[in-house]
């Protein structure tokens, strides 16, 4: 079973068990987070196409850590008129783990 996500602007696909790099959340470390902006689920075959997003599907995880990324270095230059500008940049993070993947049909048999 996985699904697709979208969070930070952007979407992820991901199954239980899954560790997935988001932007900076707002949570703290150990704290449980909830994604309720599910685009697509598949369980089995079973497909479901959300529009624009599922109904009565939500993600959980758990926040394992914040960090920044490797440097980038962003260069500007024009030729011919002395112009030359060097910048880094590291952009934050968030390590998730995916714990659950929680559909409507689980909670009726359930």
């Amino acid at each position: 079973m996985y699904a697709i996500i979208e969070s930070c602007g952007k979407q992820y696909k991901v199954a239980e068990g899954d560790v997935v790099f988001f932007e900076k959340l707002d949570a703290e470390e150990g704290k449980k987070i909830t994604f309720e902006n599910v685009v697509f689920v598949s369980d089995e075959g079973k497909v479901q196409i959300g529009n624009p997003y599922v109904k009565g599907v939500k993600v959980e995880g758990k926040v394992v850590s914040h960090g920044k990324a490797k440097k980038i270095i962003v260069f500007k230059m024009k030729p011919k008129k002395n112009y030359r500008r060097k910048q880094g940049h590291r952009q934050p993070y968030t390590k998730v783990e995916i714990t659950a993947i929680k559909t409507a049909a689980k909670k009726a048999e359930a």
